[in-house]
């Protein structure tokens, strides 16, 4: 199953930083989706574009995850000649993740 089955995801930025929502459409696979979205998986299967740590905070009572992700984005919006310079469809990429 892809995460988008079950989540939605919004992208943000900060520099050189990337911040990923992960937020799932019912609170009930909320621990599952902890167990199964690791920062090594994340960090694995965003390897193209993250290449620095990456950060999880859990926020179980809004039942949602940030992942902090920093040297990102090629080098920030103001840096980088890349399309995307502010990461906002790396949350689709996050949602592309199996579980």
């Amino acid at each position: 199953m892809k995460l988008y089955d079950i989540a939605h995801s919004r992208a943000g930025d900060k520099g050189n930083t990337l911040t990923l929502s992960l937020i799932p459409f019912l609170e009930s696979d909320y621990d599952m989706i902890c167990e199964k979205v690791t920062v090594d998986r994340v960090k694995n299967h965003l390897q193209q574009v993250v290449s620095g740590e990456i950060i999880r905070y859990e926020l179980p009572h809004i039942a949602s995850l940030l992942f902090v992700c920093h040297n990102a984005l090629l080098g920030g919006v103001t840096t980088s000649l890349a399309i995307d310079t502010h990461g906002k469809t790396l949350s689709y990429a996050l949602l592309e993740m199996d579980i």
